[in-house]
């Protein structure tokens, strides 16, 4: 099959999911073709069925603000009458969804179908779908999509709550490459972050307010309390210069790295005793998931679809968001007494397991064949 993914290509999670379901569908033999207006970061490895197409967009002085989206119809337009696609996959409503169905209609200008799946992330429902001004172009491109696909139950459901939405939404969860992500011995690593056996902590988002990365500092404030700890905050954003100056008001500077964006993110969750997300919302939490494949267990809230993926008392803890005391208390548990952080360690990798890619790509593979069943009937 010639699929064709939209995506934008950033370190965000759907930028991530949608590049590693494109690899994965490459080496199962189909023919994939990325179209965005750059190179996403984790197309790191090319093959002869991946092919990438940028977006450019014209600097005519017009514009006070480029017109992307048209852009992207034209490119998209391009795309599948040149290379004879079979189905476009687009990641976020908006603006990849409206931008497809534009496409769409061009193309049945040219006596071209092409079906359309519209991947749901998170933030294109819960924030920037709320928003007065897109709603309406968010509910007619999910309406106009000819499939629809979310990463939760929690987000199908927010999805039918928030729109007016008359298509069916299957849900196909996110998923994990446990050939990259996987305990990966680094005890020279582990040695030089914590030479003196403490636990590490780690957290990495993109430092939005919404992850709630000042919590995270507060909570590991609570924790070294108790627990010998240093903590590693990975990723870069609005949010880091705020944690920086907390983590010098409380105490905890010395014992807290700021490492910036990172692409070997599983050598750094191989070397972590528990990951911290007390974020304000997850429509799944990816970066979660990534830790739990590096036997590693989480501390999260109880938002959105976490609950789906951290098992309380079992991979970890679900707290509710703010209750820094609550997850500090959960950390401590965890960390202080060997063997309960093994079982819980252990157990976050079974977790992992069911997420596993391998799991996953058919789910994909046969609602692609069903899409496109269903578009030729």
């Amino acid at each position: 099959m010639k699929i064709g993914i939209v995506c934008y290509p950033t370190f965000g999670g759907s930028g991530v999911v949608a590049t590693e379901l494109g690899k994965a569908l490459a080496e199962r033999g189909h023919q994939v073709h990325f179209i965005t207006y750059n190179q996403p970061v984790r197309l790191d490895l090319f093959s002869e069925n991946l092919f990438y197409h940028e977006v450019s967009v014209s600097n005519y002085p017009l514009f006070e603000f480029q017109p992307y989206e048209l852009a992207l119809a034209s490119r998209l337009v391009d795309v599948v009458r040149f290379e004879k696609l079979d189905i476009l996959h687009v990641h976020y409503a908006i603006p990849h969804a409206s931008a497809a169905f534009m496409a769409k209609q061009i193309l049945a200008t040219y006596g071209i179908s092409i079906p359309v799946v519209t991947t749901l992330h998170g933030t294109d429902i819960t924030l920037v779908g709320k928003d007065r001004t897109f709603k309406p172009v968010v509910t007619f491109s999910i309406n106009k999509s000819d499939g629809v696909t979310s990463v939760s139950e929690s987000l199908r459901k927010d999805t039918y709550d928030f729109f007016e939405i008359e298509n069916e939404i299957k849900v196909i969860p996110n998923f994990i490459d446990l050939n990259r992500f996987s305990f990966k011995a680094k005890d020279h690593f582990r040695k030089a972050i914590a030479p003196n056996g403490e636990k590490i902590l780690v957290h990495t988002s993109n430092f939005r307010k919404v992850k709630r990365t000042e919590d995270v500092v507060r909570i590991f404030a609570e924790v070294v309390k108790k627990v010998p700890a240093k903590l590693l905050m990975v990723g870069d954003g609005g949010e880091r210069s705020g944690c920086e100056q907390l983590a010098r008001d409380l105490g905890v500077a010395d014992q807290t790295r700021f490492l910036g964006k990172q692409d070997a993110i599983e050598e750094i969750l191989s070397v972590a005793d528990l990951f911290l997300m007390p974020s304000q919302s997850e429509s799944f939490g990816l970066a979660a998931l990534e830790a739990m494949a590096c036997k590693v267990p989480v501390i999260s809230s109880n938002t959105g679809g976490l609950p789906e993926l951290n098992v309380d008392g079992e991979t970890g803890f679900l707290k509710d968001v703010g209750d820094v005391e609550g997850m500090a208390e959960a950390s401590v548990y965890i960390l202080e007494d060997e063997q309960r952080l093994q079982n819980f360690k252990d157990n976050a990798l079974a977790r992992a397991k069911i997420f596993d890619l391998k799991n996953i790509l058919p789910q994909y593979e046969d609602y692609y064949a069903e899409v496109v069943a269903r578009s030729k009937a």
